[in-house]
């Protein structure tokens, strides 16, 4: 069974998203208010995917995703506000988020977007999709501050990248490729390093901006 950590200050909303996870087969392992609370629950917890509200008083969801990094704790974090905001996704995807969904997906969507990004995978919602590229494109590389030169990629780097943009986990992209999914885990490393990039959805930020994405 997947386990989730909910983080949001109001306490209705978490009930409601625990008692609605329960019914989809998937385990709240723990719940915090904000952000330092957040950090402790999830140490003590380990979940496999955390679910993050932006918007919290003392310390909100970007400086939680920030502390997350700082600390290496590397557990894939699931945006789930209701601020559609292209400044705010941008912001929480280069601090490190795996996806951005608001709060008016059905429990279906909630729960393939937890399970997609338990098994590695990442996910933004389709709604903000369009405006999140345009935005990339005309704004500042995702890497933040002066990021190397991008090297080259292969083709079958640029296959894997391409499926890693749409979503897809390393065990997705075997199959999908006829690869080993450890041949896969080596073919992420080589186009992070290559994009300069700190994790796949940066990567796919950098891919774009510097158009090796379309």
């Amino acid at each position: 069974m997947t386990r989730v950590v909910v983080v949001d200050d109001q306490t209705l909303v978490r009930q409601g998203i625990r008692s609605l996870l329960e019914v989809a087969d998937v385990e709240v392992a723990g719940e915090a208010d904000d952000g330092r609370a957040a950090i402790e629950v999830i140490a003590a917890t380990g979940p496999d995917v955390v679910l993050l509200d932006l918007r919290m008083p003392r310390y909100d969801g970007i400086w939680t995703l920030e502390r997350l990094r700082e600390r290496g704790i590397e557990t894939p974090v699931l945006v789930l506000t209701t601020f559609n905001d292209d400044t705010l996704v941008l912001q929480a995807l280069r601090a490190g988020a795996r996806g951005y969904l608001l709060k008016d997906v059905t429990l279906e969507q909630l729960t393939r977007a937890v399970r997609t990004l338990a098994d590695g995978g990442t996910l933004v919602a389709p709604s903000i999709t369009d405006r999140l590229l345009r935005a990339i494109r005309s704004g500042p590389p995702p890497a933040g501050g002066d990021a190397a030169p991008v090297q080259e990629l292969t083709e079958r780097e640029l296959e894997v990248l391409r499926l890693v943009a749409e979503g897809y986990a390393n065990r997705e992209i075997a199959r999908a490729l006829f690869l080993a999914e450890g041949t896969v885990k080596n073919y992420v490393s080589t186009i992070l390093l290559k994009l300069d990039a700190r994790d796949r959805t940066n990567a796919v930020l950098r891919a774009l901006h510097e158009g090796i994405l379309r």
